[in-house]
């Protein structure tokens, strides 16, 4: 399905009944990175997952996509299905799209999964490396992507899951590279959301992948303690839902069902 959106198109899909699940997907992902999952939580659930903008099949609205803008284009596909509660479930930089949601409309919010995400602003050597990406993938698209992608397995992971790394990789490669630079930029730009994550009301989680490099989850643990945030981990990288898939569809659904 399509939303006009600020002239633009929104590319979104909608499976089920009942309660409303929204699945946001990551950096030079789309919403087939969800196709394992969308079968599971349709069962019980009206399931909406959302291509961000200059992915899949949503435009891009311009050379800097900050997660607020990402958030804002997001409400308008829920408002559009007149939504009006949800359980968000956010990987990697769809999780920093939830989080810049729940800051601007915490009223939507049953619950909050940040899947191998975290809530934090990038550090000063986080944001130099985005910057020298931006400028390289303007001359080195292929390349930088695929050495890039391949950081996101676990190093077993990328000979164990080899054929479905491949085609992540393939649809990664369809990401215009406008789309590139401006959630790059968006992402190097975006605040610290704890506060107002610990504030969020609904359940809370973060998945935390044991050998993800992205993801700091020592850190991320220590900053949750005495708080209602939970968390889970798995034992190998960034992508859960390729890496972890039986664990993962278990711990979504448990937790889409409380």
């Amino acid at each position: 399905m399509i939303l006009e959106y600020k002239n633009s198109a929104i590319h979104y899909t909608l499976t089920g009944e009942g309660p409303a699940v929204v699945l946001l997907h990551g950096f030079l992902e789309t919403v087939d990175m969800w196709n394992d999952l969308v079968p599971e939580l349709s069962k019980k659930h009206q399931v909406v997952c959302i291509d961000l903008l200059g992915h899949g099949k949503s435009d891009c609205l311009g050379y800097v996509h900050t997660m607020d803008d990402m958030a804002d284009a997001v409400f308008a596909v829920l408002k559009n299905l007149e939504i009006n509660k949800a359980t968000f479930i956010g990987h990697s930089m769809g999780g920093y799209v939830t989080l810049a949601l729940a800051k601007k409309q915490p009223q939507l919010f049953e619950g909050l999964c940040l899947m191998n995400s975290t809530f934090e602003a990038d550090d000063e050597e986080r944001k130099k490396l985005r910057m020298q990406a931006n400028e390289m993938v303007k001359t080195h698209f292929e390349s930088l992507i695929r050495m890039s992608f391949a950081n996101l397995f676990a190093p077993e992971s990328r000979v164990k899951f080899q054929n479905e790394l491949e085609e992540a990789l393939q649809i990664a490669l369809q990401t215009p590279v406008q789309g590139y630079i401006a959630a790059s930029e968006g992402m190097r730009l975006r605040p610290d959301y704890f506060d107002s994550f610990r504030k969020l009301n609904g359940n809370k989680l973060i998945i935390i992948g044991l050998k993800d490099w992205i993801v700091d989850g020592e850190k991320l643990k220590s900053q949750i303690t005495n708080t209602d945030i939970k968390y889970v981990e798995f034992s190998e990288g960034h992508m859960s839902h390729i890496e972890n898939k039986s664990e993962l569809s278990y711990e979504i659904k448990q937790f889409v069902e409380k």
